[in-house]
């Protein structure tokens, strides 16, 4: 495989985690070119805009990125860039994975996907303040949409999933005892398409907040989990935290034309510059990305040297180490080399 990858080192520890993952690639013998661009803060600081013209090119012309986590200010100023490149290139199928890769934490063998409809949902950002008497922000209003085209492309998408990746069920996640017409609709979609897969794929539904619940009781009463976009959100996080955080959990935004591979993490400006932060999210973010480029070898290589450097003694300090992000992704190397 011979490929030319748009690569987004991104905000805050991006750089950082970003050239780690680079390096531990070309070490596994990835044969890739990575085409450099910016977005977020670091374009700002050039005297770009957030999703320089240059960036998106890039992304449409190789229909493969690769980026570290981008700097959204809260409550103010731009929009996500996260939400904006997924919107930009309709990347409607937000993929996140939580596998055990470290023993000793409180579950082992977790192993479930949640597959989150990128698109709609409160995240299409249609709100507005609403004034009273003297007051012009008295309340403030959201609106969630929710298409059946949406629902119905995302639906098939886990199922999809779930036939090639070898997975027994499907479970779809809503909250339509309450939102009768827009979960109402999710969950109707779904029940349908379901049916296409009868005898193949097992299928049940579940209320969101009886599944974030069940997630932390019996995870392993889970395979594929399919919902709308901000659960979705808030669903994949809970995952990682049974596999050992953020650090370890990586993500994939895939649509019909590209398909943008990232770190789950924020960019943890506290940190930045410090040399100490995790790697691992984007190194699997990269594992991703290699297995739907077609280079599986090269992922399982990297995977399993990841795997085989958290079980040593060289790890960073959200893991229970001291190694700074550099010591770690070359532990990751060794392991490649043996």
């Amino acid at each position: 495989m011979t490929a030319t990858v748009t690569l987004i080192p991104g905000d805050g520890i991006g750089p950082e985690i970003v050239d780690g993952a680079v390096r531990v690639f070309e070490a596994a013998g990835a044969d890739v070119g990575w085409d450099r661009q910016l977005a977020g803060v670091a374009a700002m600081e050039e005297g770009l805009g957030p999703l320089p013209d240059e960036t998106t090119d890039s992304i449409l012309e190789n229909k493969v990125a690769l980026k570290g986590p981008l700097t959204t200010p809260v409550g103010e100023g731009f929009r996500s860039i996260n939400v904006a490149l997924r919107k930009h290139f309709d990347l409607y199928a937000n993929v996140r994975p939580a596998k055990t890769l470290m023993r000793g934490g409180r579950y082992e063998d977790v192993d479930l996907i949640v597959i989150r409809e990128n698109t709609e949902g409160l995240y299409v950002g249609i709100e507005h303040f609403i004034g009273m008497e003297e007051d012009p922000e008295a309340a403030a209003e959201s609106v969630m949409i929710v298409t059946r085209y949406g629902a119905e492309r995302i639906a098939r998408f886990a199922f999809d999933y779930a036939v090639t990746h070898d997975r027994r069920k499907v479970t779809l996640v809503h909250k339509a005892n309450i939102l009768k017409c827009t979960q109402g609709l999710f969950l109707e979609v779904g029940r349908k398409i379901a049916e296409d897969y009868a005898g193949r794929i097992e299928f049940e539904d579940r209320i969101v907040d009886n599944t974030a619940m069940q997630l932390v009781v019996d995870p392993y009463q889970f395979d594929v989990i399919v919902t709308e976009n901000m659960f979705g959100d808030i669903l994949s996080d809970e995952a990682s935290g049974l596999i050992g955080g953020l650090g370890l959990a990586p993500g994939a935004n895939i649509g019909n034309h590209a398909a943008i591979f990232e770190a789950v993490h924020g960019s943890a400006p506290d940190i930045a510059g410090q040399g100490i932060a995790n790697p691992s999210a984007v190194i699997l973010a990269g594992c991703m990305m290699f297995d739907y480029l077609g280079a599986s070898e090269v992922a399982e290589r990297v995977r399993e040297a990841l795997t085989t450097a958290l079980a040593g003694p060289v790890r960073t300090r959200d893991l229970g180490g001291d190694a700074s992000t550099r010591e770690f992704s070359h532990a990751i190397i060794e392991e490649l080399r043996d």
